[in-house]
């Protein structure tokens, strides 16, 4: 996954991009977290993302494709945990960070 852009709005494309998905999957999961993700739509109706919703969309992300969780088991748990604010999918990615510059460091030694 990659670091969000310092925008504010985010093309469908441009989620995909940050999270190495597809377009149609963070499509999909926009519609299946409609509490969680909400995208505005500009003149021509395409979806625009906040940071927010960038956020949302990669606790589902982690929730799903890392820890292998059904759509139904993370809602239930981003749900659960709406009031906490539960940073493992942050920490996660920060890890695999730190990981890539050590195996890089040490590729040069």
């Amino acid at each position: 996954m990659k670091k969000i852009p310092d925008k504010q709005c985010f093309t469908i494309g441009e989620a995909a991009e940050i999270l190495e998905e597809s377009v149609s999957l963070v499509r999909f999961w926009s519609d299946s977290f409609p509490k969680e993700v909400r995208p505005e739509r500009n003149a021509k109706g395409n979806r625009l993302y906040s940071r927010s919703d960038i956020e949302a969309l990669k606790k589902i992300h982690y929730f799903v494709k890392e820890r292998g969780m059904t759509l139904d088991g993370a809602r239930k748990l981003m749900k659960d945990n709406a009031g906490c604010n539960d940073n493992r999918a942050e920490v996660v990615e920060r890890l695999k960070a730190i990981k890539s510059i050590l195996v890089e460091i040490k590729s040069k030694i």
